[in-house]
């Protein structure tokens, strides 16, 4: 990345990062209901791999999503007011924090079924092949599912025909409440498309700057016709799998190791830094961040509930 590239990312993450802290607020004050997966520590990852893409191409991923909108430049906006059920949010307050889209954003969806946005990226890529473009998508899944059997079955799928197909597993090092060590038989998950042939790669995920470079060459292998890639983030969650999660598995000593040495974040900013960006310039991102953040958090508690009549709209195509 060069210092505009990196300044673009920096921006981004803290976006995300913000944007997170105050849906945690919000669920506190109760104002969002439901589940609540939050992606900060993970910045990192969505960021440096939305660099590495061009318009056309596709983004599909988990329920811990709110981070992927909003670097396919999804309005802030109308996530928050998703997540709050409001009818200004992009599913017009029916689908909640797990289940977004925007086609013209190329976000085909956070996906509450662990697992299930693997087969579906996996058409996305058969979509993309079959109309003859060179559009990749990339698909997101986290360490917990990647054992799980319709991943496989995707793999298998994806390297039998080609498809242009990234599989991004987002190693946070635990699943719901379960480390990585005592769920996986495999402890090099970039290995798990071996069998079939998909090359893979660890990445450093806390560092958006090898992320960006990792998906420059998994996505130039796809346009290429030579099949799936898969790319292994090593990254970390630093809340709960959810907001009901309090985390006590894992020692306030780890977490707190981790922000102070490996955080996406700080380490942009000391880069920046080191390029010679001057303080005020940064002060006035994170300055702008937090004014589009509060903006996006007025906007979600001031839009209006749903019509009864919506619930009757979006759940049938006719043929």
């Amino acid at each position: 990345m060069d210092r505009d590239e990196l300044l673009a990312a920096y921006e981004k993450m803290l976006l995300i990062r913000r944007f997170e802290e105050k849906a945690g607020q919000l669920y506190g004050m109760g104002l969002i209901g439901g589940f609540c997966h939050l992606y900060i520590g993970q910045e990192a990852v969505v960021t440096g791999m939305q660099h590495a893409l061009e318009p056309g191409d596709q983004v599909i991923t988990s329920y811990r999503d709110h981070g992927h909108m909003i670097a396919c430049e999804m309005d802030p906006k109308g996530v928050m007011a998703e997540l709050t059920g409001r009818s200004g949010g992009y599913s017009h307050g029916k689908g909640g924090s797990m289940h977004m889209f925007s086609k013209e954003k190329g976000f085909y969806g956070g996906h509450g079924i662990v697992g299930a946005q693997v087969s579906l990226g996996t058409g996305l890529a058969f979509a993309n092949r079959y109309r003859g473009n060179d559009r990749a998508c990339l698909t997101y899944f986290g360490e917990g599912a990647s054992n799980q059997g319709q991943v496989f079955e995707s793999f298998n799928l994806a390297a039998l025909m080609k498809l242009p197909v990234i599989y991004i597993i987002e190693n946070n090092r635990y699943g719901m409440g379960t480390s990585v060590e005592r769920a996986s038989a495999s402890h090099d998950l970039s290995r798990n498309g071996a069998p079939w042939g998909i090359p893979g790669m660890q990445v450093d995920g806390m560092d958006v700057m090898a992320v960006k470079a990792a998906g420059v060459e998994a996505v130039a292998h796809c346009r290429a016709g030579k099949g799936p890639f898969l790319l292994e983030m090593k990254t970390y969650r630093y809340r709960g799998h959810s907001m009901s999660d309090p985390a006590k598995y894992r020692t306030r000593e780890e977490v707190q190791k981790m922000r102070a040495e490996h955080d996406c974040i700080d380490l942009a900013r000391k880069e920046l830094e080191a390029q010679g960006v001057p303080e005020d310039r940064l002060k006035a991102i994170d300055d702008d961040v937090k004014r589009r953040i509060q903006e996006a958090a007025d906007f979600a508690q001031e839009s209006p509930e749903p019509d009864e009549a919506e619930l009757w709209t979006d759940i049938l195509v006719e043929g």
